[in-house]
């Protein structure tokens, strides 16, 4: 995809998406065919944000995840520090449209990880993070029909990226437990709890870490110190409106929460 067309596609989803408006589709000769071009136009995404990338979400970790966007593999996406709350904030409402929150586990990165050709292993990976931190994230996507669109546009609308809330820091216990194992939690504001667990993240959320790694590597792209990765919801994605409560409940590891306003 030529630059100019990468461009003048991520600048009509910006705009969409700061309008609170959505679109049937890019136009065809702004589309993205494949995931290579999806990325390509998300990149094109920073030049609209004042500041640095704060991190990276991973979007369709989970088969739930998967079936809400339509899609059967996991992709990749930014959070923008424009974006990002923290825990107990109330957060705007606005015109989110998909109206659901996710309960995540965060891993804070301590040193970069730069591109290369061999792919990183867990252990490695792993020794690269400094902290883990509880999260709820709240996507949306520029698109009418997000299950139906495909991989290609939802990687160029930013993974479907809006708010991210960053909750506390784990305990460091979160090293020696088995995160696939732990219960998860999410409780909003009238509804019946939804139970999850870290299975539900592409079998491990230190497995789907490393995808996001070897993921960016292959991008070209380093994942860097003190970015903050979030790696997918660990139970159905919740859904919430205006005036809701959403506390994610990690167990012995704690609680994230916001409300909504």
């Amino acid at each position: 995809m030529k630059l100019e067309s990468a461009s003048a596609a991520a600048e009509l989803l910006d705009r969409s998406r700061r309008a609170g408006e959505v679109i049937d589709a890019l136009p065809d000769d702004l589309r993205p065919r494949t995931r290579a071009e999806g990325y390509q136009i998300q990149q094109q995404l920073e030049g609209f944000s004042s500041e640095p990338v704060f991190g990276w979400k991973i979007a369709a970790t989970s088969a739930a995840g998967q079936a809400h966007i339509g899609i059967d593999g996991p992709i990749a996406g930014r959070v923008f520090a424009e974006s990002v709350y923290q825990d107990g904030e109330a957060i705007p409402f606005g015109a989110n449209r998909m109206a659901v929150a996710e309960a995540e586990f965060a891993f804070k990165i301590g040193r970069d990880l730069e591109p290369r050709e061999l792919p990183y292993e867990m252990v490695e990976v792993l020794e690269a993070v400094s902290d883990l931190h509880l999260a709820i994230e709240t996507p949306d996507s520029r698109f009418e029909d997000f299950v139906t669109v495909g991989g290609p546009q939802l990687i160029a609308d930013n993974a479907c990226a809006y708010n991210f809330v960053l909750g506390p820091k784990a305990p460091e216990v979160w090293r020696e437990l088995d995160l696939a194992a732990l219960e998860t939690i999410v409780r909003v504001t009238g509804l019946p709890d939804a139970p999850g667990k870290g299975a539900n993240v592409l079998g491990d959320p230190r497995i789907a870490l490393v995808w996001l790694v070897n993921e960016l590597s292959s991008l070209g792209i380093t994942l860097k110190a003190e970015q903050i990765v979030t790696t997918g919801t660990t139970t159905v994605p919740v859904p919430i409106k205006s005036g809701d409560t959403v506390v994610g409940d990690f167990g012995i590891l704690g609680q994230v929460s916001c409300s909504f306003i």
